[in-house]
């Protein structure tokens, strides 16, 4: 019965995946709505044939990184993708995140920083949850699929977020240190060890600074970069732990001067009119 779900769910969730959504050409007239088997193969890097044998719910083994790829092209969303995942036969390996554990107080806190940006982070750095300031600045992060909302992802794979950061080198090598220290205490945790292959397959950057071993502590750190709407925003960062929510702290971006308080309280105001581009980060 299982095999015949797991055909099921990933045939409609195909159907569901535009070309245009994953940056695909609209190519010839298509009989069937959403993506081709062969694209679908393609995105995920996999063999066309075994992702059609998948989806015709035949009796091969997939990995948890192949489901986390096929998860990833097919935009599924956390309960979509802890439901691909027992469908093909792997029980509680999506872990717990931690986003459904952000209690309401933690999140009128958030509120209540306005217009400071703040956000909740987990140890993998996984944006949990935010505020209205820190939507404004980093809007991308709104943007991003669920199981995408990662401030490393996104610092190294996203080209506005990582040009526009002023002090670039010194804070990617912070960002990738503090990162290095959280994996030390997640060590073969399958979850971790793929956002870090795909870090180093996608960012060259990301991959020299991996490389260099540095370990680090989240700390008071300063973040400086240009937004094309009010121009250089200054801030400095406290990360806080959150007792509530295992693992995650919830990082507290303070405005240097009054510049750039004023540019942040103007882009809340103008949130829905312009796009803009920051750097997301802990």
């Amino acid at each position: 019965m299982k095999r015949t779900d797991l055909a099921a769910f990933l045939r409609t969730r195909r159907e569901r995946v535009t070309p245009d959504m994953v940056g695909l050409a609209p190519g010839p007239r298509r009989r069937t709505p959403g993506l081709r088997r062969e694209e679908v193969a393609q995105l995920a890097g996999v063999g066309v044939t075994w992702y059609t044998w998948l989806e015709q719910g035949r009796p091969i083994n997939a990995s948890t990184q192949v489901l986390d790829a096929i998860a990833r092209t097919l935009r599924l969303d956390t309960p979509e993708r802890q439901h691909l995942f027992r469908l093909a036969g792997h029980q509680e390996i999506v872990p717990d995140t931690g986003r459904d554990r952000v209690t309401c107080e933690i999140r009128e806190i958030l509120d209540q920083l306005n217009p400071m940006p703040a956000s909740v982070a987990s140890a993998r750095h996984d944006i949990l949850a935010w505020n209205a300031a820190y939507a404004a600045i980093f809007p991308e992060i709104a943007d991003a699929p669920e199981c995408e909302r990662n401030s490393i992802w996104l610092t190294f794979t996203h080209p506005n977020l990582f040009t526009k950061l002023v002090n670039r080198e010194r804070e990617l090598a912070g960002a990738v240190a503090v990162f290095r220290g959280a994996h030390s205490r997640h060590s073969g945790d399958p979850h971790w060890d793929d956002l870090i292959r795909r870090l180093c397959g996608n960012s060259p950057d990301f991959a020299r600074l991996w490389a260099t071993q540095d370990v680090a502590d989240p700390g008071r750190r300063e973040k400086f970069f240009v937004n094309e709407a009010v121009g250089e925003l200054r801030f400095t960062t406290t990360s806080l732990y959150c007792s509530s929510v295992p693992d995650t702290r919830m990082v507290v971006y303070t405005p240097a001067d009054e510049a750039t308080r004023s540019g942040v309280v103007w882009l809340m105001a103008h949130a829905h009119e312009t796009v803009t581009h920051g750097m997301l980060g802990d």
